[in-house]
């Protein structure tokens, strides 16, 4: 029955879009009413398929087509949707504070053993932050190349009321990092201050007494657990949002809105092979790894973060991977669970791309040094985020509402999320299992190629 219904809307789609072009080509215009008939049928032939997947991605998709479907025909009854949009967009701005705060204690305070590992956690940490702002610098390179967000024109009032970013002075950005008051700074939306509050938070609350520490790490992590199922449910209503955001956007530029989506998805899956064939794989080669050998125990979790576009769900696979391949059980039970809190490379790569992306869109032309300030925002508050769902759209849209960007292009993002997800989580773990074996052999543990080699057919 499904396939049947997915066939039905394929069908209908390829019908509509051929009697479309027909009309495009000035061949029987009389083909219009029919054409835009075909198209309402396809989508609810989508929406019935949604419907007995029960697929949140699925109602997303046919939020975003039904948006754009009726933003081409009736642009007039569009504009009024934007209410919808900006409701929806409410809804997500009041959890990033909370979730944020949560987040960064319970992953920083969190982890006692960073402290006492010692020189294996410094090792860890510095390879994580290093390869993560690699990661960070090659998707704001590519977006800077593909300029795929100027392909997007905003209606001239949200433009009118972006605001840029002010050119300040080196004192004045680094004072700006730090809050004076962070009921103000939450206030007003001050994600970095905010991040910079929650880490030295967490690092003040790590040198409590273990029997002070409990509760406060104990409310933390309830707070987290709590702003999760809060955001789930914030996400049922994200196919009305984007379908009246898009309704609305559409209405106001016509369906050529769409197409920059498929540049930046190009772009952004071009970029993570580059960081796969020139970072991970010289790391690789550097530290000695023998390379078939390490692609055969790490394609099955790559395989499956892919599949699922969830770096959690790999974790038990990839740790039992990684002790086939020789790593020392002691060194994976430290360095993956950590890597999956600071070593987010997939996830690194498309926040910068994403939110230089929105930029653009905005008709915003950054410096050097204010899309530093962008990166920096983001290196920190995407700290402990692993297995959060749609964890890293958070991240783009609490440093966007930052910056004061418009959040049209935010939906458009939204509405290819799962089709970036997937990528993004698949080089994420790849990264994870890449720290894991380089790390053992930086502490000189992990056994000789030959030996693993040997042990991985065994």
């Amino acid at each position: 029955m499904k396939s049947k219904l997915l066939l039905a809307a394929l069908v209908s789609a390829t019908i509509a879009i051929a009697a479309s072009l027909q009309v495009g080509f000035g061949i029987w215009p009389s083909l219009a009413l029919v054409a835009m008939v075909l198209r309402w049928l396809a989508i609810v032939a989508m929406a019935a398929y949604a419907t007995s997947r029960r697929s949140l991605t699925a109602w997303i998709l046919v939020g975003l087509l039904a948006g754009a479907e009726l933003g081409h025909d009736a642009p007039a009854a569009a504009a009024k949707l934007q209410l919808l949009g900006t409701i929806f967009l409410r809804l997500i701005r009041v959890v990033i504070a909370p979730l944020l705060f949560a987040v960064l204690v319970v992953g920083i305070a969190g982890h006692p053993d960073l402290k006492k590992v010692g020189r294996l956690g410094v090792k860890s940490l510095i390879y994580f932050e290093l390869v993560s702002t690699i990661a960070m610098l090659i998707g704001l390179a590519a977006i800077n190349l593909s300029r795929a967000g100027e392909s997007v024109h905003l209606p001239p009032s949200t433009a009118g009321e972006t605001l840029t970013v002010s050119p300040h002075s080196a004192s004045q950005i680094i004072t700006d990092v730090f809050p004076e008051n962070i009921a103000k700074s939450v206030a007003e939306g001050q994600v970095l201050q905010i991040v910079v509050f929650s880490i030295l938070f967490a690092f003040a609350l790590a040198l409590v007494p273990e029997a002070k520490r409990r509760p406060m790490l104990a409310f933390a992590e309830s707070l987290s657990e709590t702003m999760f199922k809060f955001t789930n449910i914030v996400m049922c209503a994200a196919p009305i949002g984007v379908f009246g955001a898009v309704a609305y956007t559409v209405g106001h530029l016509g369906l050529t809105v769409i197409l920059p989506l498929l540049k930046l998805l190009a772009t952004m899956y071009i970029a993570l092979v580059f960081f796969i064939l020139f970072v991970l794989v010289p790391i690789l080669l550097l530290a000695g790894i023998p390379l078939k050998p390490f692609v055969a125990v790490a394609a099955e979790p790559v395989t499956l973060g892919f599949a699922t576009a969830s770096s959690e769900a790999t974790l038990p696979i990839a740790m039992g991977k990684m002790e086939a391949f020789g790593v020392p059980r002691q060194i994976v039970a430290f360095v993956l669970p950590t890597g999956y809190s600071f070593n987010m490379d997939g996830a690194s790569l498309y926040q910068s791309l994403a939110l230089i992306f929105v930029a653009q869109a905005a008709g915003m032309h950054l410096s050097l040094g204010q899309q530093a300030v962008m990166i920096l925002t983001l290196l920190l508050s995407s700290k402990g985020t692993a297995g959060v769902a749609r964890a890293s759209f958070l991240i783009v849209f609490a440093a966007a509402s930052s910056f004061h960007l418009p959040m049209e292009p935010l939906f458009l993002l939204f509405a290819i999320d799962q089709l970036m997800d997937m990528g993004r989580t698949a080089v994420t773990v790849l990264g994870n299992c890449v720290a894991c074996v380089v790390i053992a052999r930086w502490e000189g543990e992990l056994p000789a190629s030959a030996h693993t080699a040997k042990k991985i057919r065994t």
